[in-house]
């Protein structure tokens, strides 16, 4: 092996993108940050490294080993960001606290974090999203969860669908059961890990009654259109639960009116990974991945971390998972469009600029040669770049 063959490579869990995926990603982004301003979010950006402390006000230390830590000269601890709620409510508890509410916010950027790579599953990858900061209201959940759907849509993904659920409808039945913080936290990582196993082992541990310990298992199943709220209704025995219910239910109906409900089915195992979630939740998934390519929901605790109590809602995609969604729906591929290849014969070379001067001004895509060829090669190159039309000057 050449002794400087790492030269070559690429940290793990990171990527090249070659040219079309590259055209491919930024249309997609493009498409998506257009569809955010239309519905009246601003675009900010945050650096990609913040203070350790920041990023763990609103999960605490749960998701620090799966951080990148550096140090910086005065020996603080600094992490790259792993995800952009946080970053965000940093910002808007520091420098927007005097901005008129709600704010809307939106942003597409790069995070980090250390996992098993794999196809959609990069250590750095991408999203898009927005946060609605200001407002309790169930009318912005429902905006959220509809410019998702949309921004999914628009990205030109038509196969997937959301799953809706409510951490308050979660909490309020271990309540209601009065199991231990420690059980809690095992039935919380067992239905984050969507594992009814584990979550039927724990569950059978407890000194629950048989019914109690039927209605826990339950909870993964509940899983379809708006009869599954009525089954969950029937495990639901306090108010908690039944407000929860009761929120999903508005905001389904909501979601009726934006003409997305379709694509719109409960869920109440989904609980998200995230612990800063309060209320509402969602993931959307599309055939063939077993992972979603959004997910987001209500978060009221996590600016008062930054001394800014602030109820929220958003919701972040991830661009590269939603490029492999597409990929594996799409029937075939396809090469870039092009308008046009300029070539052009000895001492032709100004009048070729001229043209390529004049269609660029008409918004066309042209390629111009660099050096004189003969109009037989240049149409052979025109075919291999994808090309439409040869423009040749002889």
């Amino acid at each position: 092996m050449p002794e400087n063959e790492w030269m070559f490579g690429i940290p793990y869990g990171t990527r090249d993108l070659l040219p079309q995926e590259a055209q491919e990603k930024r249309r997609v982004e493009a498409a998506l940050m257009e569809l955010f301003y239309c519905w009246g979010y601003d675009e900010v950006a945050t650096p990609a490294i913040e203070y350790l402390d920041t990023l763990t006000i609103g999960s605490g230390r749960s998701l620090e080993p799966q951080m990148f830590k550096l140090f910086d000269k005065d020996n603080r601890t600094l992490a790259l960001r792993h995800e952009m709620t946080t970053p965000i409510a940093r910002l808007v508890a520091s420098r927007m606290k005097e901005e008129p509410l709600p704010l809307k916010l939106a942003y597409i950027s790069n995070v980090f974090r250390s996992e098993q790579a794999q196809a959609g599953r990069q250590c750095e990858f991408n999203q898009g999203g927005v946060e609605l900061i200001g407002t309790n209201d169930v009318t912005a959940d429902a905006e959220v969860i509809a410019l998702a759907i949309e921004s999914i849509q628009a990205a030109g993904l038509q196969e997937f669908q959301v799953c809706l659920g409510q951490v308050d409808f979660i909490s309020g039945m271990m309540r209601q059961l009065h199991l231990t913080e420690s059980q809690q936290e095992r039935v919380t990582h067992a239905l984050e890990r969507h594992d009814l196993v584990a979550l039927a082992a724990i569950t059978e541990e407890t000194n629950l009654s048989a019914a109690a310990k039927e209605s826990m298992k339950k909870v993964p199943t509940l899983h379809g259109k708006q009869d599954v709220l009525q089954e969950a209704y029937s495990i639901a025995l306090n108010e908690q639960g039944r407000r929860a219910l009761d929120n999903l239910s508005e905001i389904y109906r909501l979601l009726q009116e934006y003409g997305v409900a379709d694509v719109v089915y409960f869920d109440l195992g989904v609980i998200r990974s995230l612990n800063y979630y309060t209320g509402m939740v969602f993931e959307a998934y599309a055939p063939g991945l077993g992972y979603p390519i959004c997910g987001g929901g209500r978060y009221d605790q996590l600016l008062a971390g930054f001394g800014n109590a602030c109820p929220a809602t958003g919701f972040a995609l991830g661009i590269e998972r939603l490029l492999l969604a597409k990929e594996r729906q799409r029937r075939e591929k396809t090469l870039p469009q092009k308008d046009c290849y300029i070539a052009y014969a000895h001492d032709q070379l100004p009048k070729a600029l001229q043209e390529a001067k004049r269609l660029r001004a008409q918004g066309k895509v042209c390629e111009m040669a660099f050096q004189p060829q003969t109009e037989q090669h240049a149409d052979a190159y025109r075919k291999s770049k994808g090309h439409q039309e040869l423009i040749y000057l002889s």
